[in-house]
Formats: C-alpha cells, structure tokens, sequence
C-alpha cells in the first residue's frame, strides 16, 4: 500500500524523518510530498528541499516528490490509499483531524493514519529550528547533518558557520537565496 507524508519541509526535521522511518515499516511504499505553498517564504526552494530530504532518506526506500494544490487530489493521482501525518501536541491534533474530516468529504477513499512523534522529538518543528539559527544557537541535534549545514550557510550573514567541511550538501545549489520569513507557521 501506497503511503503520501505531505509537508513543508522546510526544513526536513529529525522528528520530520523519525515519522518517514516508521512510516516505512508500516507501508509498502512511502512517498514524502513536497507542498509548494504560495502562502509561505520558505527558507529553501522546493528543488533544494527536495535534495536535502532525498540526502537525509538515502538509507530508505522512499520516494520524494513534489505538489501543489489539494492533498486529496495528489493523492488519487498517485493512487494512494493513506496520507500519513505526525503528531507531536494537542493543538496538533485539533488541526489535523479537522484536516483529516475535510479531506474524507473531499475522498471518501483516502484515510489519514496519524503517527505520535517520539518524545525526543515532540517539541520540534521546521519553525523553532529557523528561530534557533536565525538568532545564531545551534541546530546540529535537531535536523539532519547536511541540512544543519545549509541552515547555517543561509544565516551565515549574520552568524557564523560552524567548521563541517567534511558535509557538502546541495552542490547543485552554491548560491542560496534565503528570504527573510516569518517564524511561527506551523510545518
């Protein structure tokens, strides 16, 4: 059975692969989808997210894509049967499974399996991690290697990179334009 975990992404969290990890074992196939939401001033553009989620999922077998518009409608075009969310705190909850009763009157076909983040990570989300660098503290713990790296590259006008020369990430991707965005929308 086919599975679709849809996000931001930006950027992938450890708590983001903590969810695509389980979600491998409890599905045939899992594809991470990429929203393009013209809504939000992502910090990295859809081609690089989806590199870096690639980089951070190599050791599964996933697929990443991308999407814009409905769920529902990526969904059936890719004959899903799931689309899989995680869950890290009450108000998490609330919004989801408001999302989920939208999307069943949109696909009667399509379920939303719902995975409770692990505690080590059920504080995190894509927005803390860009506060955290923007404002110089460290994120190695919290995102994956290579993603931390390209995190700090954007911030590095501000703040300095941390020495990791051993990573070298999104090399289809040397100049990065990281806009200014608004912390605070949930990933």
């Amino acid at each position: 059975m086919l599975a679709i975990y849809p996000g931001s992404f930006d950027p992938i969290t450890l708590g983001h692969l903590d969810v695509i990890e389980r979600g491998t074992r409890l599905f045939e196939r899992v594809v991470v989808a990429v929203l393009r939401n013209p809504n939000k001033k992502p910090l990295f553009t859809v081609a690089e997210r989806i590199v870096q989620i690639q980089q951070a999922t190599a050791h599964l077998n996933v697929e990443v894509d991308s999407f814009d518009g409905l769920t529902v409608a990526y969904a059936k075009k890719r004959q899903a049967k799931v689309l899989l969310r995680g869950l890290r705190v009450l108000s998490d909850f609330e919004m989801e499974l408001q999302m989920a009763h939208t999307n069943k009157t949109l696909s009667e076909d399509i379920e939303t399996v719902f995975l409770a983040t692990s505690n080590e990570h059920s504080f995190l989300s894509s927005s803390l991690v860009k506060e955290i660098a923007k404002f110089g503290g460290p994120i190695d713990h919290l995102v994956p290697p290579t993603v931390a790296l390209d995190i700090y590259r954007c911030y590095a006008k501000t703040n300095p990179v941390p020495d990791q020369t051993a990573l070298t990430p999104m090399s289809e991707f040397p100049k990065m334009e990281c806009p200014q965005e608004t912390v605070g929308d949930r990933e």
